[in-house]
């Protein structure tokens, strides 16, 4: 018998739910990121970032979108070829569009951790709240796009390799490196 082997097309990686206002649906939406983006197998420390930039807007959401009987939404997907993951959090309050706060911390969090964010608003009465991320370096840059977080440092040079670091001071407890 001759089998023929058909590959499938790939196509982009897609994730949505719908969780109540609450904390507990904020955190849920946290949990089930997270647990879908590690499915995905995404480059080192991506799903990390990406849990983190969930956590920030599903709180948001909460915090400043709810509207007492009206769930909010969580979307995931892979865009632009996989090249790019969007994060996108829809509410129900079109009418307040997000601001960075003096006293909170959320937004300056996503614009850190986000090559970029933005809002849609629409249709009425809501809003998307949403922030991507690259899954490939950028040229001329080995350390974005998933590198998961901070920039690598060089490692400070000894001078003899099989040197052994000094002894702490008598009567300090030691902690090895």
């Amino acid at each position: 018998m001759n089998h023929k082997i058909t590959e499938l097309p790939s196509s982009p990686c897609h994730f949505s739910v719908r969780l109540s206002p609450t904390p507990r649906g904020a955190r849920l939406a946290r949990l089930l990121a997270t647990e879908r983006l590690h499915a995905w197998d995404l480059p080192y420390g991506v799903a990390e970032t990406a849990a983190q930039l969930v956590a920030e807007l599903a709180a948001n959401a909460v915090t400043h979108g709810k509207v007492p009987g009206r769930d909010f939404v969580l979307e995931l997907r892979t865009t632009d070829g996989d090249k790019r993951l969007r994060v996108e959090v829809t509410d129900t309050r079109g009418d307040r569009l997000p601001r960075r706060s003096e006293t909170g911390h959320g937004l300056v969090l996503v614009e850190a951790f986000a090559d970029r964010w933005g809002v849609t608003e629409g249709p009425v009465p809501r809003k998307t709240v949403w922030a991507e991320i690259g899954l490939v370096p950028a040229p001329g840059n080995p350390d974005s796009g998933g590198s998961g977080g901070l920039p690598k440092t060089k490692e400070p040079e000894r001078k003899n390799p099989n040197q052994t670091p000094p002894l702490p001071p008598a009567g300090r407890p030691h902690s090895p490196e």
